[in-house]
């Protein structure tokens, strides 16, 4: 399995260049360019944005740009830029179902679906266009980076619009398989959490995507239950009946019971920090005992875009928590 880590580069050893296409829509039309660009790429700093349009930004009739241009609906922008080596990650997938109008893969931990500040050619997306060039795919929703399992992939524009739709309406039923720091005593070893859930207080935390436990929050539910119990883990069945982001993963933090390699929500800000800042050292390994979080979309319940038949596509548990639960 590739790891990816020269895909930046092309046949000559130089690296890539990447094009990104902007068309103003009516809604930011008479904003300034650098302003209009932070809606587009809200990651990029004040700095980097000045620089992007002094030297990386171009248009079709190679007219110059000033941070206050104004821009208006229908304008075109383009942005190239050399590629930047890429954290490794695999590249492959397996393949769990295929039809005319389908496809359900399974992702890999460490393969993100879409680019990212820090992915462009290491991505699901880019590689199913390798495998399957000309043929229309689009992912039907996402799963996190480091989640691996079942990922619905539509052919097509009928067969993604229908897709999107059902996941969208919540007319899709996924079911996640999770090892869980601790050995939850419940009564029949099933739960239901009920707690609602929003984005924590950027005045109270430097991490701004971390999802908390909030009364103001969006109401929340998941079903849990035990399905192998060891000494001081356990293998867990989770059905998400709401679909807010982290979810699985901050319920089950809130209960007592985190996900095993959850950098995010096993073991506080500071650890999840440090990671950000210095990557897996063998210090953070120890304290998250796995390298990626414990976290697998072990089923996908939906209707078929064309046959309408109601479908449950599987994937068995990844060798990497089957081998830790041993």
């Amino acid at each position: 399995m590739s790891s990816g880590t020269d895909v930046h580069l092309d046949d000559n050893g130089e690296p890539r260049i990447i094009e990104r296409r902007f068309i103003v829509q009516e809604a930011y039309a008479g904003f300034r360019l650098d302003h209009y660009l932070k809606t587009q790429i809200p990651r990029l700093s004040r700095t980097r944005l000045q620089e992007v349009i002094r030297v990386g930004l171009s248009r079709p009739d190679g007219r110059p740009f000033k941070a206050h241009t104004k821009v208006a609906a229908g304008d075109e922008y383009l942005l190239r830029r050399k590629a930047q080596p890429e954290p490794p990650c695999p590249r492959d997938f397996g393949v769990l179902y295929e039809d005319e109008q389908l496809l359900v893969v399974d992702k890999p931990a460490g393969l993100p679906v879409h680019a990212s500040a820090k992915f462009y050619f290491n991505t699901l997306t880019r590689v199913l266009s390798e495998r399957y060039p000309d043929q229309g795919l689009q992912i039907a929703h996402r799963i996190d980076r480091e989640t691996s399992g079942c990922l619905v992939v539509a052919r097509g524009k009928p067969s993604a619009s229908h897709l999107k739709r059902a996941f969208q309406q919540k007319r899709v039923a996924k079911t996640y398989l999770a090892i869980v720091h601790g050995v939850p005593g419940w009564r029949d070893g099933k739960r239901e959490i009920d707690l609602p859930l929003g984005l924590v207080d950027p005045d109270e935390s430097l991490i701004d995507i971390r999802m908390e436990v909030r009364d103001d929050g969006l109401a929340s539910v998941t079903q849990v239950e035990v399905l192998e119990r060891r000494e001081a883990c356990a293998l867990v069945r989770c059905v998400p009946v709401t679909g807010r982001q982290h979810q699985i993963r901050v319920h089950l933090a809130a209960v007592g019971f985190p996900i095993v390699g959850d950098k995010l929500y096993a073991h506080g800000d500071d650890a999840f920090a440090q990671y950000c800042d210095h990557g897996m050292t063998d210090e953070l390994l120890a304290l998250f005992d796995l390298p990626r979080q414990a976290l697998h979309a072990a089923s996908v319940t939906f209707e078929h875009p064309a046959t309408h038949d109601v479908m449950t596509v599987e994937c068995p548990l990844p060798g990497d928590m089957r081998e830790y639960l041993g």
